[in-house]
């Protein structure tokens, strides 16, 4: 299948797009001390198809990130019925991380990409409230990959959303190093309480298993948890992992429009996901039993924007 390749010449970084499988950028590469360094973990041949859309790179979770219990849910005295793809019997990860995107614009350095629900998957368009559009750009600037989103509701209903990345980092960040002696750091006070990864409504404080506000070394550590409550006063926040020994860090920032980070280290791989999503896990049916979470909702013709980014550099002190 056919990617994009976009470059910061000055600086050699590069990532590559594949904008058939959801406009995931699978590959991120930044030169370090006179060594490239890969930043993302992808299944080997992913850009080939036939590997699990949400296993590799940067997968975009719209619109709800995780899941959707029993994939059921009810909008505006309507009830939906999403497919079951999960262990659990529950909807995951949105409706547009396994098809194509259109490119609407690319330059040298950045690329943007469009995925409009009644245009792009219109066999899906029964699944949810309203139409949507989604817009990413992906965007170079030196050894930096900043991700732009805009979401527009083009219908006359209210479009319900919720949205998240899903990157997977790659460990250790030089060949000289263990992923054993990494550490991960996420300024969160509290993290939900998940029952067969579902939140059950509860928000529980850290205990020292959890609590990565200091950082963790991800050798005593294994995640699969819905932090919450980030401490940003209102300002973007950092998320961290760092490599002591080649001392290198990996920094993903994120406003607080991202008020839930997911930290989650895959059995049997040399990864950890930092996931930033605007709501927790099944936030539609939090809400709906009158739980605040940061589900949202735009009118019709609104448009809303956001970011993040991923910045390689030196730990520093």
């Amino acid at each position: 299948m056919p990617t994009v390749t976009i470059a910061d010449s000055h600086a050699g970084s590069t990532a590559r797009i594949a904008s058939e499988l959801g406009f995931n950028c699978f590959d991120f590469r930044v030169i370090m001390n006179g060594q490239s360094l890969n930043v993302l973990d992808s299944v080997p041949g992913f850009e080939m198809g036939g590997q699990r859309a949400s296993g590799s790179g940067i997968p975009i979770l719209f619109p709800f990130p995780n899941r959707i219990r029993a994939g059921r849910f009810s909008w505006e005295g309507r009830d939906f019925a999403l497919p079951v793809t999960d262990r659990f019997g529950n909807a995951i990860h949105g409706l547009c991380l396994d098809r194509p995107w259109r490119i609407i614009a690319q330059g040298t350095n950045f690329v943007t990409g469009q995925f409009q629900l009644s245009v792009d998957a219109p066999d899906r368009v029964p699944y949810w409230p309203s139409d949507f559009v989604i817009e990413v750009q992906y965007k170079l600037v030196e050894n930096c990959l900043r991700c732009s989103f805009s979401i527009f509701n083009p219908t006359n209903r209210s479009l319900p959303w919720g949205l998240g990345t899903h990157p997977y980092f790659k460990l250790p960040l030089a060949t000289d190093s263990r992923m054993e002696d990494c550490l991960i750091e996420v300024p969160a006070a509290q993290r939900w309480e998940l029952i067969d990864c579902l939140p059950s409504g509860r928000r529980l404080e850290l205990d020292e298993w959890h609590d990565l506000r200091d950082a963790a070394y991800l050798g005593s550590v294994m995640l699969d948890d819905v932090y919450t409550s980030i401490q940003s006063q209102g300002r973007p926040f950092d998320c961290r992992i760092l490599d002591e020994k080649s001392g290198l860090q990996v920094t993903l920032t994120a406003p607080p429009v991202f008020r839930e980070i997911v930290a989650f280290t895959p059995a049997g791989r040399q990864v950890v996901c930092l996931e930033p999503y605007s709501c927790p896990t099944d936030a539609v049916n939090l809400t709906a039993r009158g739980i605040e979470c940061g589900w949202r909702t735009l009118k019709p013709c609104e448009e809303f924007q956001t970011w993040h980014t991923i910045t390689v550099g030196s730990v520093l002190a």
